[in-house]
């Protein structure tokens, strides 16, 4: 079960991201989530994926 707080979720997922899975569709699949539901709920806090990083990045910082 992933954490549905936006800050907890973010946490975990870069976490998982950087442990465990080589990108993000890796990881939706082997926990079985919906990668446009997490996307929707990690921009709404302001923080976009970024594949070249396999992480969960600030929009500000992918700007510059």
């Amino acid at each position: 079960m992933i954490p549905k707080d936006p800050v907890m979720l973010l946490s975990f997922l870069n976490l998982k991201l950087r442990d465990f899975y080589s990108n993000l569709d890796a990881l939706c699949e082997d926990l079985d989530v919906d990668k446009e539901e997490i996307v929707k709920k990690l921009a709404a806090i302001d923080y976009q994926y970024d594949a070249e990083k396999n992480q969960f990045l600030n929009s500000y910082k992918l700007k510059n």
